[in-house]
C-alpha cells in the first residue's frame, strides 16, 4: 500500500466535521516532526490551526502549502453506500467523506514534503505547511489567523500552493490561479399585514421583494474580463408571510450570493443594489451586506511556470488555469504579496454522498508536488 493511501485513509477515518479536527493536524505533525519539521500551533476557540516548518528561509524562497482537515457533514448517512467514515476502496475508488475534499490532497502533500526533505535534506529555502479545521465552516478562525500572523511578522511566503480538489475531468486538468469574491445579502422589506381581499387597503412586501428579484435576476452585472467570468447573483432563501391563505405578509426576506471579479467591486455593487431599490421606490428596507472574500489573481509566474512543467512533466498534458469554482483560503494569503495557484484531486463528488477519489490520483497528485516544490526550490 502505497504511502499517500495509507495516509488519506487514516484521515479520512478521523469524523472531522467542521471545525472539529479530530486529532488530523496531531497525526501529521508526530508524522513529519521526525523529518525535521518544526511545529507551530495557532488555535482559536475549538478551531485548530498547525503550521510546520522546515528549512532557512533566508537562504530561498518559502514555500507553503494550504489545506484544510474539516469536512462537510455527511447528510442521510443511510444513503451512502459505503460508510462515509470508514475509507473503503472499490474499483479503484477510495470512497468517504474528505476524501477529495481535501484528505488526499493533504496527504499527498505530506508525503511530497516528506520525499522532498529526505531527498534533499539542506535544501535551500523554506518549506511549509499549514492546515486549518475551519475552512468549510466560517473561516473566521482558521487561515485568516496565521495570515495575520506572517503579516504582522514578516513572514511572508513568496509562494502559495492550495491543495483544493480543482481538477475537472482528469487529474490537473485544471488549476485555479485566482477566485472571484463572494457576498452574501440579506435583504428585509416591510409592509403591512392586511387580508388579501383588501389588497389596496395593505402595502405587500412579497410584491415588493417579487419585483426586485425580478430585476436582479435578470441584470447583467458586467462583462467580466480577461481573467474572470462576468458577475452572478444567486437568490439561495426567500420567505413571506405563511400566516394564513387569506392573510397578506408584513415582511418579506431575501438571501442572496454575489460573486464578483474586480471590474465590480464590492461597494460599487452594493451602490447599485441600493439604486435599484430606490428606483422601485422601495424605502421600508434593511439591508445586510457581508462580504466573505475579496476576489484575487495570481498572474503568469514562477508558481503558474512550476506548475503548467509539472503537470506537463507527470501527467502529459498542460493544464487550463482559471478563476472559476467558489472561495477557498488563498484568499487570505493572496493579500500578503504571495503567489498563490490552486491544485488538487477531482471535484466531481465533493460535498455529495458517496464522495470519492481515484486510488493512483493519490501517488500522481503527490508526484506533481513533489516536482512542483523541486522547480521552486532549485535544491
Amino acid at each position: 500500500m502505497s504511502m499517500v493511501l495509507e495516509l488519506t485513509q487514516e484521515l479520512v477515518r478521523r469524523p472531522s466535521v467542521t471545525p472539529n479536527d479530530e486529532g488530523c493536524q496531531a497525526f501529521i505533525a508526530a508524522y513529519l516532526e521526525p523529518f525535521g519539521f518544526n511545529v507551530e500551533w495557532f488555535n482559536r476557540g475549538c478551531v485548530t490551526n498547525i503550521l510546520l516548518s522546515h528549512g532557512d528561509p533566508m537562504s530561498g524562497p518559502t514555500v507553503l502549502m494550504l489545506g484544510h482537515t474539516d469536512v462537510v457533514p455527511v447528510g442521510d448517512e443511510s444513503a451512502w453506500s459505503h460508510p462515509p467514515f470508514a475509507a473503503q476502496i472499490h474499483d479503484g475508488l477510495l470512497y468517504g467523506r474528505g476524501t477529495a475534499d481535501m484528505k488526499g490532497g493533504v496527504a499527498a502533500m505530506v508525503i511530497a514534503l516528506r520525499r522532498l526533505v529526505e531527498e534533499y535534506p539542506d535544501h535551500p529555502g523554506c518549506l511549509q505547511l499549514l492546515l486549518t479545521s475551519d475552512e468549510e465552516g466560517p473561516a473566521t478562525d482558521g487561515t485568516c489567523v496565521v495570515a495575520d500572523v506572517f503579516k504582522e511578522q514578516g513572514r511572508i511566503p513568496e509562494f502559495c500552493l492550495v491543495g483544493e480538489p480543482t481538477s475537472n475531468k482528469v487529474l490537473g486538468d485544471m488549476v485555479r490561479v485566482g477566485r472571484r469574491g463572494s457576498i452574501n445579502a440579506r435583504l428585509i422589506i416591510e409592509g403591512e399585514q392586511g387580508h388579501t381581499a383588501f389588497g389596496h387597503l395593505v402595502e405587500n412586501p412579497a410584491h415588493k421583494i417579487a419585483e426586485f428579484l425580478s430585476v436582479v435576476t435578470r441584470l447583467r452585472w458586467d462583462e467580466g474580463d480577461e481573467f474572470f467570468p462576468a458577475t452572478s447573483l444567486q437568490v439561495s432563501a426567500l420567505q413571506a408571510g405563511g400566516i394564513a391563505t387569506n392573510v397578506t405578509p408584513a415582511r418579506a426576506e431575501a438571501r442572496f450570493n454575489l460573486r464578483n471579479g474586480p471590474v465590480s467591486p464590492q461597494a460599487d455593487l452594493r451602490q447599485r443594489i441600493e439604486s435599484i431599490l430606490t428606483d422601485l421606490h422601495i424605502t421600508d428596507y434593511q439591508l445586510d451586506w457581508n462580504v466573505s472574500a475579496e476576489p484575487f489573481y495570481t498572474p503568469q509566474g514562477e508558481l503558474t511556470v512550476a506548475i503548467e512543467e509539472s503537470v506537463l512533466s507527470i501527467l502529459g498534458y498542460s493544464p487550463e488555469m482559471n478563476t472559476g469554482g467558489g472561495t477557498s483560503d488563498g484568499r487570505f494569503i493572496a493579500p500578503l504579496g504571495t503567489e498563490v495557484a490552486e491544485l488538487g484531486l477531482l471535484n466531481h463528488s465533493i460535498h455529495k454522498v458517496n464522495e470519492h477519489a481515484a486510488v493512483a490520483d493519490l501517488d500522481l497528485l503527490m508526484a506533481v508536488y513533489f516536482d512542483i516544490l523541486r522547480r521552486l526550490l532549485k535544491p
